[in-house]
């Protein structure tokens, strides 16, 4: 497994619940955006420090393994994966 897909899972695994969560919330803003706008900024602020956190450890390793030309194409790879699961993320904050 790439490493990218490995710390993805890893992320959803050890945070569980709060992802559960933020998926009730993220398709019921998927479903109506200004009903559940509020409750989607508050959690997802939540769950974008959760993936900053996780995006920083699977960096880190690249650019202190000599590999930094690269960390840009791996941080966007784990950020497709998380596109793929919550399609509305990067509303997130917008008001």
């Amino acid at each position: 497994m790439v490493k990218y897909k490995k710390v993805f899972d890893d992320m959803i695994r050890q945070n569980k619940q709060k992802f559960d969560e933020f998926r009730e919330i993220h398709d019921q803003f998927a479903a109506q955006p200004n009903k559940w706008r509020s409750e989607f900024n508050e959690k997802g602020e939540e769950i974008q420090m959760i993936i900053r956190r996780y995006e920083n450890m699977l960096c880190k390793h690249s650019e202190s393994g000599g590999f930094g030309k690269f960390t840009s194409g791996l941080a966007e790879k784990f950020w497709e994966e998380i596109r793929a699961m919550f399609p509305k993320i990067d509303e997130i904050g917008i008001k």
